[in-house]
């Protein structure tokens, strides 16, 4: 199936590559653009949710050439989507099922895929959140293979090798921005956990197993968790902790400490400082290459963006802002690539860009 890529201006843009080397997206108006969909009919287009090739996505990452994988939770599989906007369905049945290691990837179950990372060398990573594991895709063979997790759900096995270690549902895993560690919400153990990709091994990097509002300054491995959905590391090494029941992003520093960046936690929706500002029930996060944070802020259908260095918090989509065309429902992907901005717009079966 081919879907070509429309900007908002109605011109069809087969483009392999959009290069923009600022971090600008976050001004009133941006561009926005259809990798997967169009405008719906509320936003003055066509496009119909139930038609869409697409069910339930919820993350993408791209591979060192461009192509975009996308992973369903409620469809159960995964596409592709090349430069040129076209769609290939490459493993997964739509069933909830747990099958094919040792085997093709074109073979592979799934159940309750969150999202999913690649590396630079263009293996591909994907958190099996139900199945409790995180699955990888061999880049030169297409052999598919549990590498953390065994399939039931618990917690253990920290030092030791990703394969012998328990997890209970993985819900998101981000590759550090060396691409040798990979970061894992582990939710219902309530703690952030990091698998080595050279080594193997596993360990806690955030999280007691307790659930709780963790205290400014306390060691992030002795404080507890309130909800930890989603986590993605910046390029000079603190990792953020997005926490949905929470309603709040977090970071552990290079000390070891840990610290709430954003969120009053309650749920709301502010802009402005970003311990004054207010989330409801974010999902996921993504961090550009200025190493600003977006959140997929999914109960207030809206795009978030978070500062460093102004610590303030402001929307770049949704709610009128961004193009006041644009709705949208239960958005969970974010994900930064070649200078955009690409949303999961979950809800409505979409994939858009900004830029």
């Amino acid at each position: 199936m081919i879907t070509t890529i429309r900007p908002l201006t109605g011109i069809v843009l087969l483009l392999s590559v959009f290069i923009s080397v600022s971090c600008a997206v976050g001004r009133e108006a941006v561009t926005v653009e259809f990798v997967v969909g169009d405008l719906l009919t509320a936003e003055g287009g066509q496009w119909e949710p139930k038609g869409s090739p697409l069910k339930s996505p919820f993350g993408i990452d791209f591979s060192p050439d461009g192509t975009m994988y996308i992973v369903e939770l409620a469809g159960g599989r995964v596409h592709t989507c090349d430069s040129a906007g076209k769609l290939q369905l490459v493993a997964g049945d739509g069933s909830q099922g747990y099958l094919g290691d040792g085997s093709a990837f074109a073979t592979a179950t799934f159940n309750g895929m969150h999202n999913c990372a690649v590396t630079p060398n263009g293996d591909l990573y994907i958190a099996d959140s139900w199945n409790h594991c995180i699955r990888k895709v061999d880049s030169r063979t297409s052999i598919i293979s549990t590498v953390a997790g065994s399939g039931r759900a618990g917690f253990g096995g920290d030092g030791g090798p990703g394969a012998r270690a328990l997890f209970n549902y993985v819900m998101c895993i981000t590759l550090n921005s060396t691409g040798n560690q990979l970061h894992i919400a582990d939710l219902k153990n309530l703690r952030i956990r990091v698998l080595n990709l050279s080594t193997g091994l596993v360990d806690t990097v955030a999280g007691n197993g307790e659930k709780g509002v963790p205290v400014d300054g306390s060691l992030a491995r002795q404080s507890p968790l309130f909800d930890p959905r989603a986590v993605a590391a910046d390029s000079k090494g603190r990792i953020y902790i997005l926490e949905r029941g929470g309603h709040a992003l977090r970071a552990v520093l290079h000390n070891g400490q840990i610290k709430t960046l954003a969120g009053t936690g309650e749920k709301g929706f502010r802009d402005g400082a970003a311990l004054e500002a207010q989330l409801a029930a974010p999902k996921h996060i993504c961090i550009d290459d200025c190493d600003n944070v977006y959140i997929a802020d999914e109960a207030n259908q809206a795009i978030r963006k978070y500062n460093p260095v102004s610590q303030k918090i402001e929307t770049v989509l949704g709610r009128t802002h961004g193009d006041s065309r644009i709705r949208l429902s239960k958005p969970h992907g974010v994900c930064w690539h070649d200078g955009c901005l690409y949303v999961v717009d979950t809800g409505h079966n979409r994939i858009l860009r900004l830029r």
